[in-house]
């Protein structure tokens, strides 16, 4: 009787076992099914390590890439070639994030009927991005190296997201024998690079200006040139004598930018960098951004102003910047970046974007007042004319690299207009001057957004 009860016991245990294995696979399979059918080696889905189903079209429905039968680019070589850092390469060293992510919606997969292809339908992924912005973006950076990234700070949609250097995925070249050329040519710079800002970080100093220095609207400053703070001379950009402070961040005074990061401190710059996204990552379509940094907890008083100015260890993602851009546009909050529309299958939607608010990173009245000090620079520095005639904001950059480089240029700012509300940003290593480089750059890619939007 006891061997009996035993063995009962030892068979109950057995089965109770087996169900839980058994509900340990069924939970498995529900939370990672999706991955397992797109996996690289999965036969259902590829073909010789390619993709044999769906399709990839930009928002106005333009194929960017085409797997129904093998993977096929865009029959254009300057498409291609500005769509690299979105779709990858077929060797697998630009990594198809956009593909990793909704493969399965796809291929047509669900969890309770697995992939049902049946030839007669297809998945169709639509992203955000211009085809024809993409190509303006690549061909007016000119192969120079760097990023242009573009929004729409209401929505949400990226319209443009180029990296440059680039190259044409069905015509690869020699990336070992020419290090100079394509230099980090496998990272996307837009999403995943950061940069010394240089003085657009001065967007950042004056947020916290406008809030923590009670008569900053009232004051004026003197700029003979440069400025000796914490003991090291802080030398401008130019001779501005008497100006306010709106003047100021028009002509990017960096004496008068020097002394306020000082007054300021370190705690509320800190505080502020963090609060408007500096150090933030975004993730979405299967992507997270790289983080900025800003830490001046050890700084000297003249790093302390360098890094008010936008310089020291200051570091910000394109993306992410381009984003604060859209907060100071829209109040003090902005819609979170993404590049995926929607994904369907057939007549059946498997996937259709949402928007999503980064909260609020300005005070309104802060971002409001902020906004207008950037259109008055528009007006009376960098030119009405270079931003498709529509009312801007804007702030330009010349970050310094050191070791003999010549600076970056980088120019970051935005569209307040009810059809057009875009944010943007453009980065060109080793270009020189940030206004004078960026927004020709800027005049091109934004007309070519007004086409695009107005298409839709």
């Amino acid at each position: 009787m006891n061997k009996l009860a035993k063995r009962a016991w030892f068979a109950l245990a057995l089965a109770g076992m087996l169900l839980l294995g058994m509900g340990v696979i069924v939970v498995r399979y529900f939370i990672d099914s999706p991955d397992w059918v797109t996996f690289q080696n999965s036969p259902h889905v590829y073909t010789d390590g390619v993709m044999n189903s769906g399709k990839i079209v930009d928002r106005g429905g333009t194929v960017v890439l085409d797997a129904t039968n093998g993977k096929s680019y865009a029959d254009s070589a300057s498409l291609r070639r500005s769509m690299l850092h979105l779709l990858g390469d077929r060797e697998g060293n630009i990594t198809p994030f956009l593909l990793q992510e909704y493969g399965s919606e796809l291929v047509g997969f669900d969890r309770i009927n697995g992939t049902y292809s049946t030839g007669k339908r297809e998945g169709q992924m639509m992203l955000t991005v211009s085809a024809d912005v993409q190509r303006t973006a690549l061909a007016a950076l000119d192969g120079r190296k760097g990023t242009v990234g573009v929004y729409n700070y209401k929505t949400g949609e990226i319209l443009c997201a180029v990296s440059s250097p680039t190259y044409d995925p069905d015509d690869v070249p020699d990336v070992e024998g020419s290090p100079e050329t394509y230099e980090g040519v496998y990272v996307n710079r837009f999403l995943h690079a950061t940069y010394t800002p240089g003085s657009v970080f001065k967007l950042v100093t004056a947020a916290a200006a406008l809030d923590e220095i009670p008569d900053i609207g009232s004051r004026t400053f003197t700029c003979e040139g440069s400025a000796v703070i914490g003991g090291e001379t802080i030398q401008c950009n130019g001779v501005h004598g008497t100006l306010n402070f709106e003047e100021a961040l028009a002509h990017s005074c960096n004496v008068v930018f020097g002394e306020i990061a000082a007054e300021l401190g370190p705690k509320t710059l800190m505080r502020y960098a963090e609060q408007v996204g500096v150090t933030r990552r975004y993730s979405f379509d299967g992507t997270t951004t790289a983080a900025g940094s800003f830490d001046v907890s050890n700084a000297a008083e003249s790093e302390l102003a360098w890094a008010g100015i936008g310089q020291y260890t200051d570091q910000i993602n394109p993306c992410q910047y381009m984003t604060y851009m859209g907060a100071i546009a829209n109040g003090g909050s902005a819609a979170e970046p993404y590049l995926v529309k929607e994904v369907t299958y057939g007549d059946s939607v498997k996937y259709k974007a949402s928007t999503s608010s980064t909260g609020r990173l300005l005070d309104s009245t802060t971002a409001d007042r902020l906004a207008d000090m950037m259109h008055n620079a528009v007006v009376n520095v960098y030119g009405e004319w270079n931003f498709a005639g529509l009312y801007a904001g804007g702030k330009s950059g010349t970050a310094e690299n050191g070791g003999g480089k010549a600076a970056n240029a980088v120019f970051a700012g935005f569209l307040q207009d009810s059809d057009y509300p875009l944010a943007f940003i453009v980065v060109v290593e080793e270009g020189g001057g940030g206004a004078s480089v960026c927004t020709p750059i800027l005049s091109q890619v934004l007309s070519a957004c007004v086409v695009a939007m107005d298409a839709d």
